[in-house]
Order: C-alpha cells, then structure tokens, then sequence
C-alpha cells in the first residue's frame, strides 16, 4: 500500500512498543500488555459536549483508541476544540487518540453552522469536474482541522443504483462506479491534502439495499459478476490508490457468504478485501450497536468473531456498558485462545501505523478558529453546486445522530 502522507513518523508506545510505520516486523507482546493493545482496537461515542471522567480515564489506561463525536457533543466551534483537546491530552504518551467524525456533507455532517454547511456528494459529482471534488475535500478537511480531529469516516464509495435506497441515497458520488470512483477519490485527496484521514464505506458496497442496516440486516442478492463490476469496483480502486481505511457494511452477500454479513465474513474481508484486492491498510466496523448485527449477536461475540473474519478496528457508539463489555471479551479471548491473540496483535500493529498518519496539530485558538471556519472562499464553493434531489435517505436514523 502506498504512503499516505510525508508526516508519517514513527511513535514510541508505553508500556510496549508499537513498530515504526514501515517496520516489517511487529513482534508480539506479553500477557501483561494484552489489555493495552485490545485498547487500542476500539473507538467509541459518549454522551454531552464534555467528556466524561470516565472515559478520559479509560483512554488514559489506553482501554479505548479513539472518540467518535455525534450531534450530542457538538454545541459551538470554541466548545468542540476544548472537547478535542480534553480527549487527545488524556491518552498516555505514545498512544495518540483518533478523534473521528462522519462529515460527509449533505444529510450525514455533525458540524454545521457556523462551519459550511456543505451539499451532498451526489451534487457536488454531478457537476463532473473532480478538480472541484478534490477542492471541497480539501475545504472540508481544513475545517476539521481546525478542531484538530483528523478522522472523517468519508468517502462514501456505494454506488447509488436502487433509487429506493432508505440509507445511502444522495449520500453516494453517483450512480455508476466511475463516477463514484472519479469523485470520491478526489474527495479523499482533498481531506489527505488538508491532513485529515479518509475512511472510505460501507465494504463492499450498500448502494443496492431496500434495509437500512441501522434498523435491520439488509441484503444484496445480485451475483458475484454484479458485485465485482459494481459494488467492489470503487473499492478496488480506493485500494489500489492506497486509502489507509475502510469500513465494513452490515449486510449480507449472498453471493460471497450466505450466512454472516460482511463485518463477521472471513470471506469478505480476508479472501476478497485483502487477498483479491490487495488491502493492507485498517479495515473498521461500522457501528456495533446497529440493529443489523446487535439485534442477532450479543457485543462479547460480536467483536470477537468479527475480530477474527478480519475486522482491525470496532466502533462502539455506547452505551458506557456495551463499550467496556466489548473490551473485556477482546482481552478475555486474547488471553486464552492464541489464534485471537495473534489477530489482536496484527490489529493492534495496524491501528498503529494508521495512528502515525494521523495529523499532530492540536485544535487552533479561538481567533484562529474563527478565521478557518465557514470562510467567505468556503461558503462560495458550497453555494456554488446545485442541489440534486433528496432521497428516501432523509427519514435513516444516520442523518440525526
């Protein structure tokens, strides 16, 4: 896979040591430590627009990898920055926090006014110049940097062809594989541009349900020559331009496994993601609380079993309860079966050259903030795609959380 960025560099990690970025060897960790790296393979939501004591004590004994921010923690630019700050000045010294957010623009973006307020991506594509593409990335990501958070979980790369689609919709660059493939690419060149991580989703492809998988297991049921030249082909292409992260979608493949959906199937993710298509980078789940998965396997299960299909990094929006139980089932597992602990580790070395990407700047002051967020330049660039139609997207429980 090819380097992100210039600004990967190498970080010591206390009490043990995670590899340098382009280390060949990742070595293996004692028992003493396994509760540290099962930490480290967990980002996860809270409540308010603080951060609660527990949960900065929990990131501080490195139990916890990264923060998710949802509308909940969001009141005003000067409070998120604080909030940011909090959350990255409490994990221990070689352990950076991943602060993440879904901002893709349109129905899915958790900070709005007064940052832009940005169209959907299906509008900014139908204008068909990815050189504007790239350009609101770049405007996008400048503003979460701002607020130092350095993980977008965007680019949506589903290809919107069932109009009917109650989740994805205008979410989608388009609705051929090369359009999504031509914009959301350059979409993600403008966050990396900007020093803001992409993460593209939802693998392989939820472009063609009739479920939102927030609500229920939906199903693709086209066959394998469909999926591969659709659904999978921007996510070849993401692999092969070398996007460092892709999220897992609930659904079930028929096609590939007809059994477990894509965030549970060894198939999807080792054989077809990392095998067929050559990915070395982190593969994350998407939330673990949505019903498409926490309504047919409990937490303790889930994380495991996904854990070992493939999946490097587990988003647990909440509960505090769901998040710690998770927690204790990875180091339970890791600490008695050694097939677990050897994935744990390879995770655990995966997060860390994903996290030596991540940008270092802490959130700007005050006045600078004002000064990046929401710009006359920023505003224009918005204002200046017109809207496509909204989609059956608008009633998914994503678009308000």
């Amino acid at each position: 896979m090819r380097d992100e960025g210039p600004d990967a560099r190498a970080t010591q990690v206390v009490p043990f040591r995670f590899p340098s970025p382009n280390s060949r060897y990742y070595g293996r960790v004692s028992f003493s430590n396994l509760r540290a790296l099962c930490g480290q393979l967990l980002s996860v939501g809270f409540d308010g627009p603080q951060a609660p004591a527990e949960l900065l004590a929990r990131i501080a004994r490195s139990e916890v990898g990264g923060a998710m921010l949802f509308r909940p923690n969001i009141v005003e630019p000067a409070q998120v920055a604080e909030l940011v700050r909090s959350l990255r000045k409490a994990s221990p010294a070689g352990f950076p926090l991943a602060v993440s957010v879904d901002q893709e623009g349109g129905l899915v973006q958790r900070l709005r006014q007064p940052l832009t307020v940005w169209p959907d991506m299906f509008s900014v594509a139908a204008a068909g110049d990815p050189a504007r593409t790239l350009a609101v990335g770049r405007a996008l990501g400048d503003e979460l940097s701002a607020l130092g958070i350095g993980w977008n979980f965007a680019p949506v790369l589903d290809v919107h062809t069932n109009p009917a689609n109650p989740v994805i919709g205008n979410r989608a660059f388009g609705a051929t594989p090369a359009a999504v493939q031509a914009h959301a690419l350059a979409f993600w060149r403008g966050l990396r541009a900007a020093g803001v991580l992409g993460c593209g989703k939802h693998f392989p492809g939820h472009g063609d349900t009739r479920t939102d998988s927030h609500l229920d297991l939906p199903v693709v049921a086209h066959d394998e020559s469909r999926l591969r030249a659709v659904e999978l082909a921007p996510f070849a292409a993401a692999v092969a331009a070398g996007l460092s992260a892709i999220m897992t979608a609930h659904v079930l493949y028929p096609a590939w496994d007809a059994r477990l959906p894509a965030t549970l199937s060894r198939r999807i993710a080792r054989e077809i993601l990392r095998e067929d298509l050559g990915f070395s980078g982190l593969l994350v789940s998407d939330d673990l609380g949505m019903r498409a998965v926490a309504d047919r396997w409990p937490i303790e299960e889930l994380v495991v079993q996904s854990l070992l299909a493939g999946v490097d990094h587990f988003l647990v929006r909440g509960p505090q309860a769901r998040q710690e139980a998770a927690f204790a089932a990875l180091v339970r597992a890791a600490e008695t079966q050694p097939e677990v602990r050897a994935r744990a580790q390879e995770s655990a070395a995966r997060t860390a050259r994903f996290k030596a990407l991540l940008s270092p700047r802490m959130p700007a002051d005050k006045a600078e903030l004002l000064a990046r967020l929401g710009t006359p330049e920023h505003q224009a660039l918005a204002a200046s795609f017109p809207r496509v139609a909204a989609t059956a997207a608008v009633g998914s429980p994503v678009v308000d959380s």
